[in-house]
């Protein structure tokens, strides 16, 4: 276990005395702004246990900079009702307009708030360490990019979801499988693809680039591009595994106009068990996150910080379960368009 930071070692870090460092640490008001920001940010960094705490009883400051859809809205909304069972008040930011550069700047010298969840912050890493060396507490909840390793997050078993489809698939008969993954530089698209390759190295095959589309946004638009850019190849995929539920709605209406059926012609698999993969007929097969459940777990871990415990497990993943619909069936063998 890393040995915590004393006023002594925070002191040598900073250049500055014992006595400052202890008054920033007390939270007196008679040091100046620049020397309580930069013995925050020594404390942050090298772990010490007497940085100041906000009360539990604060706001909660919940962003996230998405539309509510039915992915994003089950998280923000068990965030709001666990953030409400302790006792606490949940600030929202929500929508494209939380977007705004700054944000997260200006949250430790927010009056009122306790602590945070951050929502897929398309913040850096950087930018994530800065608002932890304020001494500020928050919980990322989905990261984009991989967080710092003492930054407390919290996501669903990508991998783990991802292979269980491409299993499925594979076990159906396929190998000449489309994938349509999400943004290049998004976390969870490398998280998703290592799953795939995974399940296709056991069945010996390797995917070809060809066979690969990137969206830049996991949306039903890009998904009907990104599919109709498979289905038109001269051998086309017998399979199609979606980054999300979203695309794959889109990738069924390009096998429609191509005359294809589902699951007959051409198998297609989302992932996130959203409400749209069961009003599509057929209904997807697709993979289920815990949305509601990694909202409750987020806030639970900030309140254990709030609270001054220790946690071990600082990167929580929750696991992802295969749920089988009419999307799927057995491969066909395809030798042309």
């Amino acid at each position: 276990m890393k040995k915590r930071a004393t006023v002594r070692q925070i002191a040598a870090d900073t250049g500055l005395s014992i006595a400052t460092v202890s008054r920033v640490l007390n939270d007196q008001a008679n040091v100046a702004p620049q020397t309580r920001e930069a013995v925050l940010r020594a404390a942050g960094r090298l772990g010490h246990d007497g940085l100041p705490r906000r009360a539990p009883a604060g706001g909660v400051f919940v962003r996230c900079p998405y539309l509510l859809d039915d992915y994003f809205g089950p998280m923000v909304s068990s965030i709001v009702e666990t953030v409400e069972l302790h006792g606490m008040t949940a600030v929202v930011n929500a929508g494209t307009a939380a977007r705004r550069p700054g944000v997260l700047t200006g949250l430790p010298r927010t009056a009122g708030l306790a602590g945070g969840v951050l929502i897929l912050p398309p913040e850096s890493p950087e930018d994530l360490a800065r608002l932890r060396d304020q001494a500020f507490p928050f919980v990322v909840l989905d990261p984009r990019t991989s967080p710092p390793r003492d930054i407390v997050a919290v996501s669903s078993a990508h991998v783990t979801g991802a292979r269980l489809l491409m299993a499925h698939l594979v076990e159906l008969g396929h190998r000449q499988v489309g994938i349509i993954a999400g943004p290049k530089e998004w976390l969870v698209t490398t998280s998703r693809m290592a799953g795939y390759v995974a399940a296709l190295a056991d069945a010996g095959v390797l995917p070809s680039p060809e066979r690969i589309r990137f969206v830049n946004e996991p949306s039903m638009d890009n998904g009907y591009r990104a599919a109709a850019e498979l289905l038109d190849q001269p051998v086309r995929p017998t399979a199609l595994a979606c980054f999300n539920d979203k695309t794959a709605v889109g990738a069924l209406r390009a096998a429609r106009e191509r005359g294809l059926r589902v699951p007959q012609d051409l198998s297609i698999g989302g992932f996130d068990d959203a409400d749209i993969g069961q009003a599509t007929e057929p209904m997807l097969t697709t993979v289920h996150q815990p949305l509601a459940e990694m909202g409750r777990m987020a806030v639970t871990m900030l309140v254990r910080m709030l609270k001054g415990h220790a946690l071990d497990a600082r990167h929580v993943e929750l696991g992802t379960d295969l749920v089988i619909r009419g999307s799927t069936g057995p491969a066909r063998q395809v030798t042309d368009v």
